[in-house]
């Protein structure tokens, strides 16, 4: 993998062409030893080839070019891009109607000069958090292929499209985490902004309430560009935040049942390189995130609210769904709108009580998945291995939708470990300083500190 300032670097440096980038993270893309076929749902050849050259003639003019000129990206398959029916990983919404423009995120990564390599395979209808689907294949993790482990979702071709080259970055979205599930389990950065930050019209929704759009890629600088981009903020690049002025809160027993070994070394790992540096890492019991299972008992708005997207899709096409996923957007038939308001409630009291408890803090800090990267073999295999290995991952990254906030997964493993992802969480709309804080604990905990970000910090 590279970073975008080593792509950058290569373009204005170093005489590589976007054609030359294009074309190596394509052929990566069609090799068949390769996950391509799995990780894409679609490939732009012709378009990405075009919108290269494209890059490099403008470079060769000596016009100014976007921050993302000539950056090979791949976009989740849920975006809608003008011309094409967006199917959002599934086969059952073929025939519909084609988007009439592209999804503002798309808008925005053209704009900024990026070059679409891609859709990307997807969770079906983004509801789970393993990345399984039955009607694309599902792409095996970077790490261990021999074991043949899941990527994580939903965001699943996302994640192998960037850590086996195929794609310097990709955007996906992020309900319960997906976005940052794949990102630690296979060790990337996932960034899941505010949910009001980047707009949401264009992508095919799961929760209105929940939903969030954001990137997935090698660093914390690349995805706070990447965010600068889509939130239409600009590309001015964060500094990283003085260790001696970051405070965070690992809250305790909640987010870490079920936690396993290896989880349970880097994290632990992490949290004394943090408090070594001068962070200030508190231990909290904060057992007001053990109520989380009662208030979302019935399945929370992600159920209710897409049994309202889906419920006339389901009486015509019901059949072509992934019987998993289908089963799921079913159970928002037992919530009606008093159910409804009740959560409504109970999430703003929740809400409230969390921000007065965290007084003081600038994050939490939790493990973004507390097991490694499982076997597909028996997930496939079994219903109750699967639905519960789909809540156990689901669990820590889904505090931060549920109280609206930003979040982000950094990679805490050692080189030849299983990929492990530390977690962070932030208030609503501090998305900035949150990838501040992120850069700094990048460089403290990651193996792989970029040049970027040691740049940053000289």
């Amino acid at each position: 993998m590279r970073t975008l300032a080593e792509i950058r670097s290569l373009l204005t440096e170093r005489g590589t062409s976007a054609v030359e980038l294009a074309g190596e993270a394509l052929s990566r893309a069609r090799d068949p030893a390769g996950e391509g076929a799995r990780a894409f749902t679609r490939l732009y050849a012709e378009p990405a080839a075009a919108a290269a050259s494209q890059c490099d003639a403008r470079r060769r003019k000596g016009e100014t070019a976007g921050p993302l000129s000539g950056v090979p990206v791949s976009i989740k398959d849920l975006f809608d891009v003008a011309g094409e029916t967006t199917l959002a990983g599934s086969v059952a919404c073929r025939g519909e109607p084609p988007a009439a423009a592209d999804a503002p995120a798309v808008a925005r990564l053209k704009a900024a000069g990026a070059v679409i390599l891609g859709r990307t395979d997807m969770s079906e209808f983004a509801f789970a958090g393993l990345g399984l689907n039955p009607h694309y294949g599902t792409p095996l993790n970077p790490w261990d292929r021999a074991t043949r482990r899941i990527p994580g979702g939903s965001s699943s071709g996302a994640a192998v499209s960037v850590a086996d080259g195929m794609a310097a970055a990709a955007i996906g979205t992020d309900t319960g985490g997906s976005l940052r599930i794949p990102a630690a389990l296979c060790g990337l950065v996932g960034f899941k902004p505010s949910a009001g930050r980047v707009p949401r019209a264009g992508a095919f929704p799961l929760s209105k309430t929940l939903d969030s759009v954001g990137p997935l890629a090698p660093s914390v600088a690349c995805c706070a560009l990447l965010d600068g981009v889509l939130s239409g903020e600009g590309n001015a690049a964060p500094l990283p935040e003085p260790a001696q002025r970051i405070r965070l809160a690992a809250p305790q027993r909640y987010v870490l049942e079920g936690m396993d070994a290896a989880v349970g070394a880097a994290f632990e790992r992490a949290k004394r390189r943090l408090g070594a540096a001068g962070v200030r890492v508190t231990d909290l019991a904060l057992a007001e995130l053990e109520e989380l299972p009662g208030i979302n008992a019935k399945g929370g708005f992600a159920v209710y609210e897409s049994y309202a997207i889906h419920r006339e899709r389901l009486e015509r096409a019901g059949a072509r769904y992934d019987p998993r996923v289908r089963a799921r957007i079913l159970r928002g038939r037992d919530i009606d709108q008093t159910d409804y308001r009740l959560l409504c409630e109970l999430r703003g009291r929740f809400i409230a009580r969390i921000v007065a408890a965290l007084a003081g803090f600038d994050a939490l800090l939790v493990p973004t998945v507390p097991v490694i990267s499982p076997a597909l073999g028996p997930l496939e295999a079994s219903d109750a291995e699967y639905q519960r290995a789909n809540l156990l991952v689901l669990r820590n990254p889904s505090i931060a939708n549920f109280l609206d906030g930003c979040s982000i997964s950094i990679p805490c493993h050692e080189p030849g470990e299983a990929p492990v992802g530390l977690m962070l969480i932030g208030a609503r709309d501090t998305d900035r300083r949150l990838l501040s804080i992120g850069l700094a604990v990048e460089a403290l905990v990651s193996q792989r500190c970029t040049r970027e970000n040691q740049a940053l910090q000289s």
